[in-house]
């Protein structure tokens, strides 16, 4: 037998497309009032949490105005590159907050813009050294780093990070823009729909995977100049490496992120206790968020993009932050039976004086 077809009248079929893209329209909407709903949602319940934190050191006794102890007085700001394993590492802290006692708290940025605005920076830097009630805290967000001695503080935040190999970060990134990841699986993507692969929008010379796209490292070590964020810059290279050295505690790298986490417990354990063998027997499997539908980019992408004066730069700048994270492993660390042991104190006093009687 044949297909039965059911024609529609010319006027029937322009109605019935012009409905379907109005319902199409609406659901948009919808879907954009359901996602801003959950925005001031989430905002109020941050307020709301905050305000028990408050309530409940206010009924604990009268607010201590003493110097808080050197390990209570401690803040941490991981200023989260995008696509690095950062919501991996972050779930670390938030397992160990409860047990080690101390505050997790998002920075949540308006369209995650990694650039605050000078009031705000006047802002942020006063929560940060004066909210007591939140120290020791950990503070996490996709934001580029800020200099707090410009703002005349006397104690700064102790700043850390980790980096990702810079085509491998802009791939992944490339495809949970498009398809999201086993983290939040049904929220709806700023590229949902467009099934173009890496390889295909490279061949393309699409905007999407263009390499202005690479420069995100540097700028987010460089900080707030301006000349941070001009694609290319050299004195936004230096900076950013200069600060690496200069302003943050310690930088790791997504492909040896076990490693990172167990020098910052080794070095920071008022966070950090704990966090390495919570890593190897659950972490590896519950915490490590994956981009769906990801296709690795074949050898000739690789190369043309490499072929870009900016892929060297952020590839200049990832070697940089490796060699130096593997030069503190090195100080560190040994291998014994194909795994790595923290050393003990290596160092000792002696030759005091004057002797006590």
């Amino acid at each position: 037998m044949g297909l039965l077809r059911i024609m529609m009248p010319p006027k029937l079929q322009l109605l019935a497309v012009v409905a379907f893209a109005v319902a199409m329209l609406f659901l948009e909407n919808q879907i954009q009032k359901l996602e801003e709903s959950r925005s001031k949602l989430e905002r109020a319940i941050a307020r709301h949490e905050v305000r028990e934190i408050e309530q409940r050191h206010t009924m604990d006794g009268p607010r201590q105005e003493a110097v808080l102890d050197e390990e209570e007085d401690m803040v941490i700001i991981y200023n989260r590159v995008p696509k690095t394993a950062s919501t991996s590492f972050t779930n670390i802290a938030y397992d160990l907050c409860a047990k080690n006692k101390y505050h997790v708290l998002h920075i949540n940025t308006t369209k995650n813009n990694p650039v605050m605005s000078l009031q705000d920076q006047v802002r942020f830097v006063k929560n940060i050294t004066s909210w007591k009630e939140m120290k020791p805290g950990f503070y996490h967000g996709h934001v580029s780093y800020l200099d707090f001695a410009k703002f005349g503080v006397k104690k700064k935040p102790i700043y850390i990070n980790v980096i990702r190999d810079p085509i491998e970060r802009l791939v992944s990134y490339y495809y949970f823009l498009r398809f999201g990841d086993d983290y939040r699986p049904g929220l709806r993507r700023r590229k949902q729909g467009d099934k173009k692969t890496f390889d295909e929008c490279v061949a393309e010379g699409g905007s999407d995977c263009a390499p202005e796209k690479l420069w995100l490292q540097i700028p987010f070590f460089c900080g707030h100049s301006s000349e941070c964020w001009n694609v290319g810059s050299r004195w936004a290279m230096d900076q950013a490496k200069y600060n690496l050295i200069n302003e943050y505690f310690l930088v790791g790298v997504t492909e040896e992120l076990e490693d990172f986490i167990m020098l910052l417990e080794a070095a920071l354990p008022r966070f950090f206790r704990g966090a390495t063998e919570l890593y190897r027997t659950v972490g590896k499997k519950s915490h490590l968020r994956k981009t769906t539908e990801k296709k690795l980019p074949t050898k000739q992408t690789i190369a043309k993009l490499q072929q870009s004066d900016i892929w060297k730069m952020e590839n200049e700048f990832y070697e940089f932050a490796l060699e130096q994270f593997q030069f503190i492993r090195a100080h560190a660390v040994r291998e014994k039976d194909g795994d790595l042991y923290i050393l003990a104190q290596n160092f000792f006093y002696e030759k005091i004086y004057p002797k006590s009687n």
